[in-house]
């Protein structure tokens, strides 16, 4: 059985990796958790609560340093925050078995990036259509290592929001933040940096945690005993993946990124078939 300090240990390089790939530590958090024995559904609403904490820690690093676009995020939470709110309710009433297959199915949906080269960015939106052009949905930052400032806009405005809607659904179903979906969209479907959609989507992943983790208090599934040390333990580790994340280059983000999904994959495929 897992003490509190082991937890917070445990806790530290999850919540680190998670805010580097976009992911949410929860989505690694949530296996470890199942794998010693931890009731599926209480290690869901647990995990919620620490994406809180980690989107905390790593969003106030990407915010103050304009990596994450706060304007973007807002537009793209509307969506989340409403899948999320469906998604939680639909595993309050499902039977535990049916939510591995479902989280490693999900995942399998962030080798849509495969289609694209890890060595390069998204293709830029060079014309926006209306709907993005007139909620002014653009940015810049300063990238530290190609030293220059890099200017995007956004494309695809509304099919982004309902690919959104879906990740919010998956969200609160499985407690993951569902990062690697959201992270696909924003850079597959509204063209975003990758760097700018790892930090964006860290920042939506609180918000979207938020509404799940009210419909699991209702529901009697969330454990202080859990969540206490594993948020600060992710807390920690997402500060430093925030302060960090810049500092790496796109290329390395990708691959770690793909290494930690196809690990869920498996472990989720491997609980779900001794489930049954």
């Amino acid at each position: 059985m897992l003490d509190m300090l082991s937890l917070m240990l445990m806790s530290v390089p999850v919540g680190f990796i998670g805010s580097l790939t976009g992911l949410g530590g929860a989505s690694i958090l949530i296996p470890l958790l199942v794998f010693f024995d931890i009731p599926v559904k209480e290690a869901i609403a647990s995990g919620m609560v620490t994406i809180i904490a980690t989107s905390s820690g790593s969003a106030s690093s990407f915010v103050r340093e304009r990596m994450a676009n706060v304007k973007i995020a807002m537009y793209l939470e509307m969506f989340t925050i409403t899948g999320a709110i469906l998604g939680a309710t639909v595993t309050t009433i499902i039977a535990p078995t049916y939510l591995y297959f479902f989280f490693a199915a999900f995942l399998l949906s962030s080798f849509v990036k495969l289609r694209g080269s890890t060595k390069n960015d998204p293709v830029p939106c060079n014309n926006q259509d209306r709907i993005s052009g007139w909620l002014e949905l653009r940015g810049s930052y300063f990238d530290e290592v190609k030293k220059e400032i890099i200017e995007y806009r956004v494309c695809n405005a509304l099919l982004g929001g309902i690919g959104m809607f879906v990740a919010g659904v998956a969200a609160g179903m499985l407690g993951i933040g569902a990062g690697a979906f959201k992270v696909t969209v924003q850079e597959s479907v509204l063209k975003m940096p990758s760097k700018v959609s790892t930090a964006t989507s860290n920042f939506i992943i609180g918000m979207t945690a938020l509404a799940g983790t009210s419909v699991y208090l209702l529901s009697g599934f969330l454990n202080v005993t859990l969540m206490a040390p594993m948020a600060v333990g992710t807390t920690i580790g997402a500060i430093v993946g925030g302060r960090v994340l810049n500092k790496l280059g796109d290329t390395s983000l990708r691959i770690l990124f793909f290494i930690v999904v196809i690990f869920l994959i498996a472990q989720m495929l491997y609980k779900g078939v001794m489930s049954l």
